[in-house]
């Protein structure tokens, strides 16, 4: 059963993976205890909405990188879209390679992250956003120190609602 199943999972394509990491984040916040909303359309670059309290919440992006990227890319989250950086707007990244989990405030994320500007090709502009979370040193993936307080586990992920409270 186990190499079935080891099996399958080298066979999870990478957006099989960012969805499955969703909803293990999504699980994880209602097991502690969240009132989590899932919107039908993912066209706000919100995956979920957590309640807090009658009349407060907190947007989600959630972001993931399998194991089967190249060691290099491991922390490498691109292209982002970060519609409207704002209070409440939060991203939610998870590394495989060193089984890490980062919360950024998108407000924190545009002043941290590589902003890049194209044109399409009707004249618009187009922004978005790269950032690296981790470095490669002989082989190994480590967490960036500049990016360690954001660092969060998934055992205490209901926890990012007394966490935020403070700077949302």
């Amino acid at each position: 059963m186990n190499n079935t199943n080891s099996t399958q999972r080298e066979n999870i394509s990478r957006t099989s993976f960012g969805k499955m990491h969703e909803y293990i984040v999504i699980a994880e916040l209602l097991r502690q205890g969240c009132n989590v909303y899932i919107p039908v359309a993912d066209d706000q670059q919100i995956d979920c909405v957590i309640r807090r309290g009658d009349h407060d919440y907190i947007d989600l992006q959630i972001k993931s990188k399998s194991k089967k990227c190249k060691i290099g890319n491991a922390g490498i989250f691109a292209p982002l879209k970060i519609l409207n950086p704002r209070d409440k707007y939060f991203f939610l990244f998870y590394c495989e390679h060193i089984d890490t989990y980062w919360i950024f405030p998108s407000k924190d994320l545009v002043k941290k992250a590589k902003k890049t500007t194209t044109e399409t090709k009707t004249g618009e502009k187009k922004v978005t956003y790269t950032i690296n979370m981790t470095r490669e040193k002989k082989g190994e993936v480590y967490a960036k120190e500049e990016y360690s307080e954001y660092i969060v586990e998934l055992d205490n992920i209901a926890d990012i609602r007394l966490r935020l409270t403070d700077k949302a």
